[in-house]
């Protein structure tokens, strides 16, 4: 589900739709996404007071361990873009399995924050730890862990944040008012570059700006700004999908006729290729794990959690997420099946919410602002994911890096000009690797999200319930998880294996071994890896253990 897809959506509807459908929208969709940018700005100087009551490590990167049942819950899952555009486009494409393939998202909050949550926060808190690695390094009093860490989560937050940029700078590029009309005609196959490069500058002087001005909070808040939007656009294009194509029912019969049973029963309808299985039984399984713990096991989501005010929010917040979640896909799954009947032979199928929102609300009064609406909110999930991996990657280096060996006594001035200055070399490098984009990114953030929770997630959970985890043992639960990663992927990619009729039909895709996802092997081995070595070493001091799993006194201190 990535944020590419929203890229590539908005660059085929300038590319592939009939001339018949031009509908004046330029002008609704750019006010909406200047209206967003002013909100993100605005939002980034509350977020700035906020963060000065405290110091400004805890204030700029943990927003002072503040965040509410809502902000926790709307921020923590990483929705992006791609909530909007991969997801959809997969429903269009394959029909009703879909919602077996994103089920797992609705126990996200039961499992992930159930589970983890509730001692993560607990530990941050025992630890003072500010950042993931912070936290491994104090868990296992190893500086050489909390290295480790970072040097990973620079690594896959700086491909995933590549990708944001660009799918920022095409939005823009897109939305940019030409003649008062967004055209969908074969005339705009050819879109300037000189808009897509000033698209890019502004899309990262805007969200470099604001995350530099409010930090963690900014991305938070925003976030949460976003996540209401794009609630009310779903909810808007719900009823306006519905509406035009006659109900649900006949919305699935048409579908039907304009496909094939595949569209409504397992497992996928695939087109033009009849021994290609969407989503087998060994897929479906997978991705029930993985979307459980992809989002949580990654460091922007631990944070997260790190961050909560206490026991309290989080346990609200897993009621407030579920029905949050329930509360998006499920009409996203019904929108796209309704798109499948109004518009059945899109090219790609990658433009179907944009198609639907232009297509839906045209003849209503108001129709360009709405559907501009519409499309501002994954704009607004590419800036708040992009705000997120700024305040980690800036983390990361200033705690994690220049605090802990570099200056360990800086003041609070010198953290926030090295933060400051992580950020604008991250903004900048991000807008020279995409000033000419290279083709395929989708494969950088499916690596980068697997690669993240197969390499934190075991280890997270070791150092949070296993009295007996070593340090030695988190080297190994770490290092083999992110191999087994890249490994499959490697095979996949290179065509080192044999050919495989499952999954998505794309050119960058892993080696699904046995038929299952990479993230599923990567927690097996990461595991495995993780006890034995434990078991086969040293136990840790047992005034270290006492520390962090002995009762807390009512000053805060182990006893």
């Amino acid at each position: 589900m990535s944020l590419l897809a929203f890229s590539s959506t908005m660059l085929i509807i300038a590319q592939s739709a009939p001339s018949a459908a031009q509908t004046q929208v330029g002008y609704g969709a750019m006010f909406m996404l200047v209206l967003f940018i002013a909100v993100s700005f605005w939002i980034g100087s509350l977020a700035n007071k906020a963060t000065q009551s405290g110091g400004f490590m805890k204030g700029f990167f943990l927003g002072n361990r503040g965040l509410g049942a809502w902000a926790l819950a709307l921020t923590a899952t990483i929705q992006s873009g791609g909530t909007f555009m991969g997801f959809p486009s997969l429903v269009y494409k394959h029909g009703w399995i879909v919602a077996l393939w994103i089920g797992s998202y609705m126990v996200v909050p039961v499992t992930g924050f159930g589970i983890l949550g509730k001692r993560l926060a607990q530990l941050s808190r025992r630890t003072g730890a500010i950042t993931v690695p912070d936290l491994f390094r104090t868990r296992f009093n190893s500086p050489a862990l909390g290295l480790m860490c970072t040097i990973f989560i620079l690594l896959y937050l700086s491909f995933m944040m590549f990708a944001q940029f660009k799918a920022g700078a095409i939005v823009l590029q897109l939305a940019w008012p030409s003649g008062g009309e967004l055209s969908l005609s074969e005339e705009t196959i050819s879109v300037s570059q000189a808009r897509y490069h000033t698209g890019l500058i502004i899309f990262a002087v805007t969200v470099v700006s604001y995350t530099l001005l409010g930090g963690f909070l900014a991305a938070v808040w925003t976030d949460l700004f976003q996540s209401l939007l794009m609630f009310f656009g779903v909810m808007l294009l719900l009823y306006a999908s519905l509406s035009a194509a006659g109900g649900l029912e006949n919305a699935t019969m048409t579908s039907l006729k304009n496909t094939g049973p595949g569209f409504v029963y397992g497992p996928g309808f695939v087109e033009g290729n009849a021994d290609h299985q969407f989503l087998p039984l060994s897929l479906a399984i997978s991705f029930f794990v993985v979307w459980i713990w992809g989002g949580v096991g990654a460091p922007a989501g631990l944070v997260r959690l790190m961050a909560s005010q206490n026991t309290n929010v989080i346990r609200k917040s897993i009621y407030l997420l579920s029905l949050y979640n329930l509360g998006i896909y499920l009409p996203l799954i019904v929108i796209c099946v309704c798109g499948r009947a109004l518009l059945p032979n899109l090219e790609s199928s990658d433009q179907i919410i944009p198609r639907m929102a232009i297509l839906t609300t045209g003849k209503w009064p108001g129709g360009s602002l709405l559907a501009g609406l519409i499309l501002a909110a994954p704009f607004g999930a590419v800036m708040s994911t992009v705000s997120s991996y700024l305040v980690v990657l800036s983390s990361g280096v200033v705690r994690d890096i220049y605090q802990k060996f570099i200056n360990p006594k800086a003041a609070r001035e010198e953290l926030r000009l090295a933060a400051w200055g992580t950020m604008l070399v991250a903004g900048l490098v991000s807008v020279l690797v995409m000033w000419n984009p290279v083709q395929y990114l989708q494969v950088f953030i499916i690596f980068s999200t697997s690669g993240a929770a197969a390499t934190f997630l075991v280890p997270a959970i070791m150092a949070c319930y296993w009295r007996r985890a070593t340090t030695e043992g988190i080297f190994a639960a770490m290092i083999s998880g992110a191999v087994t990663i890249l490994l499959l992927y490697l095979c996949g990619i290179l065509g080192w294996t044999p050919t495989q009729n499952i999954g998505s039909l794309d050119k960058f895709r892993p080696y699904f071994l046995l038929g299952f996802e990479p993230l599923i092997w990567g927690l097996i081995v990461s595991a495995t890896s993780g006890i034995t070595v434990s078991l086969l070493t040293r136990p840790m001091d047992d005034e270290l253990i006492q520390r962090f799993f002995g009762k807390e006194s009512s000053t805060g201190a182990a006893t």
